[in-house]
């Protein structure tokens, strides 16, 4: 026979263990979570932003700047490698304008997560500048700034109580 305590929760008590505190000021809010905002919404706007970004700002500034550098290493503004030829300032060229051409669609991808309801969009969440994630977490969860609580952390939440009626 064990002689553990256990502690029921009712009622009011239990209600208020179930209340997850919402995000503070400039805290990330997990779209997931969001009751007003349906996951098929967010997936279609994803879709939109990833596509309408390749097609119409990365692919065309990486060709831009592939045929830019090649029109250079042609001219012998830039010279090609003895052991490589153009290929390395080409690829190079490439995935610079790659780049440039996905980072210049996020303004317009947040403009339209945010016509859906999800305020902040690509660049707000918990990998955001400022955003407190890691050791610097200060959601309570131990985790990212979103409510929803892991596992680990529910078994932790129902321990503590037991463990303060013990002492």
């Amino acid at each position: 026979m064990s002689s553990e305590t256990i502690t029921v929760k009712t009622g009011e008590a239990a209600a208020a263990a179930d209340i997850v505190a919402a995000p503070k000021k400039g805290e990330w809010k997990c779209p997931l979570s969001d009751h007003h905002v349906h996951r098929e919404d967010v997936r279609k706007v994803w879709k939109e932003c990833q596509e309408e970004s390749f097609w119409y700002r990365a692919l065309p500034l990486s060709m831009g700047s592939m045929a830019v550098t090649g029109g250079l290493i042609y001219n012998g503004v830039w010279q090609s490698s003895k052991r490589f030829g153009p290929f390395p300032k080409l690829l190079v060229a490439g995935i610079l304008g790659f780049a440039v051409g996905k980072a210049s669609y996020l303004s317009t991808c947040r403009n339209k997560f945010q016509e859906v309801g999800i305020e902040g969009g690509p660049g707000s969440g918990p990998w955001a500048k400022g955003a407190s994630f890691g050791p610097f977490n200060t959601s309570g969860h131990g985790h990212r700034s979103c409510h929803h609580v892991c596992e680990e952390c529910k078994k932790k939440a129902q321990d503590a109580p037991a463990e303060q009626v013990k002492s």
